[in-house]
Order: structure tokens, then sequence, then C-alpha cells
């Protein structure tokens, strides 16, 4: 199953890229400064999220300020297109699958894109390594 990372050209991307990378998993890349999330993939991307368009933007970036948005607010129509003509708005990167969503780079969360059975092999030599530890 193939990873898509929305983001734009920034650390975060970059090391979510280069963990994608080191652990063999196929991923796209689409930068949405360059190319702009269309409103419907927007609506697809917030119809995984838990926290809605709290999730997604990125209230610290300058965009964000700039507009001095309320977005409390605007209707959801309205902020879509919003963000669609200002990506920065996006936090990134925003990484999918079919079944999973990512929003920002987290070492830990991360894994969840491993197969569950490259996540049992880790977890299973992570306690073997520890009980030895326990042990001595």
């Amino acid at each position: 199953m193939t990873v898509t990372i929305y983001g734009a050209a920034c650390s975060s991307t970059r090391k979510a890229k280069q963990w994608f990378t080191k652990n063999g998993i196929e991923y796209t890349e689409r930068n949405v400064i360059r190319e702009p999330l269309t409103v419907n993939e927007l609506q697809n991307i917030l119809r995984m999220t838990v926290e809605g368009t709290d999730e997604i933007i990125s209230t610290r970036s300058k965009i964000y300020k700039d507009l001095d948005l309320d977005i409390e607010a605007l209707p959801l129509q309205e902020l879509l297109e919003i963000i669609q003509e200002y990506p920065r708005l996006l936090r990134s990167p925003i990484m999918v699958d079919a079944k999973r969503l990512q929003v920002g780079y987290h070492e830990e969360d991360i894994r969840q894109f491993l197969p569950r059975k490259t996540r049992e092999n880790q977890w299973l030599q992570w306690r073997r390594n520890h009980l030895r530890v326990a042990e001595n």
C-alpha cells in the first residue's frame, strides 16, 4: 500500500521521506506549495481526521497570523477554499494511505505505517532485548 506525503519543502517532510525510505515503504510525494490540494482532496483528508481542521491547520504559521482568520466563524467550504489558495496554512507533512492519516512527523506515531508483521517482529525483538537486561 503506497503512502502519500503531502507537504512543503521542510525538515519534517524530509524526515518523513527518509523514514519511509529507510523502512522500505513506498510513498509518493506532493509538494502542496507547487501543487495545492483541491477542495475535494482536503475534504477526503478531513474525513480521516479526529480533530477536523484543528488537526491540519498550522496556527503557528506566518500566513495564518497574517490572514487573521476566525476559523470557527468560517463555513467549511470557504475555509477549504482559503486553504487551497494559501497552502502554507497546512501543517506539514500530512501522510495518508487508504486507512491511516498522520499530520506532522512524530517518530513514534509514524510507525503505524509499518506492516503489522514488521511491528510485531520489532516488538518481540524489543522484549527479548529488555528481558535480557532485566535478568542481568
